[in-house]
């Protein structure tokens, strides 16, 4: 925000001796915030005090809502919601201490998928640090391998720099996750205020201007391809090069998979949608992969839950990688044009080089591979979640942002329910966070007002944050909230059943799993419980239909049922299983 500008409520503050509190709010001002995320503590409860009296009253220009979760896990996944659904950098704050240290999960599993976080955390005062203090622990230390960068503020003179550095940080190059801590004598000491309009961070320069000579290049490798593949992966989400994607694919004529993290940003009821790659991937994406002779991956990490064994993967391809951070790049998999820079301006440049190719027979051959492979299922008297998945698109017409925990479902959504639109899919992509999807659903529903939101979870994953039906019910957000409850944990019964010793006594929890309907309703949420196929429709209708509130849907389903396609860990295209 520009700080001459009349709409600018911190204008008058400008060179005013402000408390430590009272600049940071203004700071969040500054970066345009509209929510943070949060859970009370003694040691924070000055800044939502200055939150609710600077940035929160009706009368101010700068509005910023406090959204409060009921544990510091579900608060930094909200906040990961939010970033993920809008692309704006989710705002966290928490006390020190155990506040602190409950983020951890959150934030490696936002450092692994690249979501934009600004984490604020109390600190016990400076002269204190190292004192063994109550309720200290060394969040800097700790969560330096799991975020992009954090700062530790030891002068109320660096705070505007420091947090301005944060947002920077968190929202350049690729994006993640930056923590700053804040010892409370930082917080009361009092300094003028002004809020820097630039930055400059000696070594952090990232490179967004793709290079020209790496893009002819890539082009003339494409031009001289007949079998082309485009692996689109989450960095065109994060790049908002949608458009240009589409505009490249539909140019050269070429089919497009996508990473988990990447769906929706290719339409995938498009006749050159491949859908998902990988583990449990389509069979057509995965051949088509190792078919190919020119494969373009744009904005992906090629890990091996994509790659499968790296020796194997795309064995005939050129390999083309466009990547805005240089250490992804060949880190996986050997590439033959390395292009480092923004996703959106290496396709721009891209586009007018390359020729509209002929694919013809390229395209016959996927055509006939979708058509002896399809993704299936046995549809019965039990429910199956491939058909739940399904009546969710038709009723909502692929309008709705589906937010997933970890499990089969998760798999069977990616599958299943065709997304036509990015940042619909919102889900824990590197590191598989169980406990995800329920807390992140309330970051969703802070940012998308115009879409149903459904939150996907399994009958173990909900129980990890089930708290935060409370944050749902006392703020009465309007999340459909759908739980699998097939009495096992799910994913992990497969994998024992496929690899291991089938040791289902271990794994089945039915006999200690709670009433969930008893449950939402304590927490005054409106539930239905579903045992029967023919019973899925009417009771999703009903949900949706209630529009303006929380509802609960456990569905009692199949556990013998198995995700296929499966390709084994360190396995390849060839090692398929496809039922």
């Amino acid at each position: 925000m520009d700080k001459t500008s009349k709409v600018n409520p911190n204008k008058e503050f400008y060179g005013k001796i402000l408390t430590g509190i009272e600049i940071f709010v203004r700071s969040l001002i500054e970066e345009n915030v509209e929510v943070v995320f949060g859970c009370p503590g003694n040691a924070v409860l000055g800044i939502f005090d200055a939150l609710i009296d600077i940035a929160g009253s009706d009368s101010s220009e700068a509005r910023i809502k406090i959204i409060f979760a009921r544990h510091e896990a579900g608060a930094v996944l909200s906040a990961s919601g939010y970033a993920r659904a809008t692309g704006k950098p989710g705002v966290v704050i928490v006390s020190s201490g155990p506040g602190a240290s409950n983020l951890v999960t959150g934030i490696a599993d936002a450092n692994m998928d690249s979501v934009p976080l600004v984490i604020f955390t109390a600190q016990v005062p400076t002269k204190l640090i190292g004192n063994e203090t109550f309720q200290e622990v060394d969040i800097v230390g700790i969560t330096r391998p799991i975020t992009k960068h954090n700062f530790l503020v030891t002068k109320i003179s660096e705070l505007t720099t420091t947090i301005k550095s944060a947002f920077y940080i968190a929202k350049t190059g690729r994006p993640g996750p930056v923590l700053v801590d804040l010892p409370r004598d930082i917080l009361s000491e009092k300094f003028a205020f002004e809020y820097p309009e630039k930055i400059n961070l000696r070594g952090y320069n990232p490179v967004y201007s793709a290079h020209s000579g790496q893009i002819k290049r890539a082009a003339e490798v494409i031009n001289n391809s007949s079998r082309p593949v485009i692996i689109a992966g989450g960095g065109v989400i994060a790049s908002n090069a949608f458009a240009e994607l589409r505009e490249f694919a539909r140019k050269i004529n070429s089919p497009v998979t996508t990473t988990l993290m990447a769906q929706g940003v290719y339409p995938e009821d498009d006749p050159l949608s491949l859908g998902m790659l990988g583990m449990h991937g389509t069979w057509y994406a995965n051949f088509a992969v190792n078919e190919s002779d020119c494969v373009i991956a744009i904005g992906s990490r090629l890990d091996e839950r994509v790659t499968g064994d790296t020796n194997k993967f795309a064995p005939n391809a050129k390999k083309i990688h466009i990547d805005i951070d240089p250490a992804s790049i060949s880190k996986n998999v050997k590439v033959d044009v390395p292009i480092v820079g923004d996703v959106k301006d290496a396709l721009k440049k891209l586009i007018p080089l390359v020729k509209n190719l002929n694919t013809e027979e390229w395209l016959k051959q996927i055509k006939k591979w979708k058509k002896e492979h399809p993704l299936k299922y046995e549809l019965g008297r039990e429910i199956r979640v491939q058909y739940v998945i399904e009546k969710l698109r038709e009723l909502t017409g692929g309008n709705a942002v589906i937010i997933t925990d970890v499990g089969q479902f998760q798999m069977w959504t990616a599958q299943f329910f065709k997304f036509l639109y990015p940042r619909t899919h919102i889900t824990s992509g590197g590191l598989g966070t169980m406990g995800f999807s329920l807390p992140a659903s309330i970051g969703v529903a802070m940012a998308v007002k115009d879409r149903p939101i459904i939150s996907l979870n399994g009958n173990r994953g909900f129980q990890m944050n089930i708290q935060e039906l409370a944050t749902i019910a006392a703020y009465n957000l309007p999340i459909k909230i759908l739980i699998f409850n097939d009495g096992h944990i799910d994913i992990t019964r497969q994998w024992q059943e496929l690899h291991w010793k089938k040791s289902f006594n271990e794994i089945l929890i039915d006999k200690s799993c709670p009433d969930f309907i008893k449950i939402a309703e304590a927490y005054g949420i409106q539930s239905f419980r579903v045992d029967l196929t023919s019973d899925v429709e009417s009771t999703l209708k009903k949900a949706l239909a209630l529009r303006d509130k929380p509802v609960l849907i456990e569905f009692k389903t199949i556990y013998e049922e198995n995700v296929f396609p499966h390709i084994p860990i360190g396995g390849s295209a060839k090692d398929i299983i496809e039922h």
